[in-house]
Parts: C-alpha cells; structure tokens; sequence
C-alpha cells in the first residue's frame, strides 16, 4: 500500500503550527514517519535524496554498514510506501526520493 499516490496526495497546505491536522491527514503522515522511524531507513531515504540523480541501490550497501539483502528489503519497504521511485537502468536499479514525498514529509517541522 502506497503512503502517497499522486502529488496532489501532499498530507496538508500548511504547518501544523498554522492549523490541525485532520484524521485523514494525521493518518497519512503517521504512516510516513513509521516507515522513517526505522534508523536504517532514514538514513536511506537520507543517502538518496542528498543525491540529485538519485542512486543505484549497489552504491548504498557500504555507506550504510549493512548487508545487501538488508538494504534491499529497506529499499523495498521505501518504494511500497511511496517515498521513493526506482528505475532499472541495465542489470542495476536507481531509486530517487518522490518530491511530494519530501514536501509531505517535511511539513510537520516546517515553522
């Protein structure tokens, strides 16, 4: 189940510190910091979106410490959530951060 669908899915126009939250939208951005409330996945949706052409999922084994089936069931958990893409380019697959999953992410500690 995808957190995010479309960009207009983005959880709330404004900061919380503007105007409360709804259900629908409490729900939803429940559900996008459980999925980032693990550590490893935070610091891979971290590594990808600190890089503008996204990256291959080769490339995120060492940073992270971890193995590579480790990385690839966190990547998995990502993309079904629907906060990052991914793109077979060859034999490797690309994932980048979706945008409006950074802006709906984003918009709790926004002041």
């Amino acid at each position: 189940m995808s957190i995010m669908t479309s960009p207009t899915d983005v959880a709330c126009c404004r900061p919380v510190t503007e105007a409360a939250l709804d259900d629908a939208s409490a729900i939803q951005l429940a559900a996008v910091f459980a999925v980032l409330g693990d550590p490893v996945r935070l610091r891979l949706f971290s590594l990808i979106a600190s890089l503008p052409d996204g990256s291959c999922a080769c490339d995120l084994v060492e940073p992270l410490g971890r193995s590579q089936p480790t990385v690839s069931h966190h990547l998995k958990v990502l993309f079904e959530s629907g906060l990052v893409d991914r793109e077979r380019r060859g034999r490797w697959i690309w994932y980048s951060v979706r945008p409006e999953a950074l802006a709906s992410a984003s918009i709790l500690i926004t002041c």
